[in-house]
């Protein structure tokens, strides 16, 4: 098995970026790898001429980005004490961000959530996850959330 050093862990900060952080978690402690968790924040591009002022937008990105930053701190000091690990907060389309950072980061995993969207939701929007399994050039572990009981 090809040797696992770097982690990319894609967060949302929803429920189940616990349950992915302790995926991602769990495989570092046994590699011995360093974890890059990232966030993609909204760049919110495609509303750039519908009457929103283009100042309006980026202010709520920057907004958006400081929140982020906050929640990106307490994320790792919550789920990766101990461990070597890293936040990383960015603006764009959140399967290419993905992709753009493991190659940057030279990550030798990716460990993300899926959300399970179907219908119209998925015609629309498509899956996040299933856009970086096909185009990743290293492995992908995705984690399904769990049902709540």
């Amino acid at each position: 098995m090809p040797a696992i050093k770097n982690i990319l862990c894609a967060v949302d900060f929803s429920e189940s970026s616990a349950i992915v952080a302790e995926y991602a978690a769990t495989v570092a402690q046994a590699t011995g790898a360093a974890i890059t968790c990232v966030y993609v924040a909204p760049s919110l591009a495609e509303y750039v001429g519908f009457n929103v002022p283009q100042a309006a937008l980026d202010t709520f990105v920057g907004d958006v980005v400081s929140s982020a930053d906050t929640s990106m701190h307490d994320f790792l000091s919550e789920h990766f004490k101990g461990l070597s690990a890293t936040g990383l907060v960015v603006t764009g389309y959140p399967a290419e961000e993905i992709l753009k950072v493991a190659v940057d980061r030279k990550a030798d995993m990716i460990v993300m959530g899926t959300h399970g969207r179907t219908g119209i939701d998925r015609i629309i929007f498509g899956s996040v996850a299933e856009k970086v399994v096909k185009t990743a050039a290293c492995p992908v572990l995705t984690i399904k959330p769990r049902e709540a009981a």
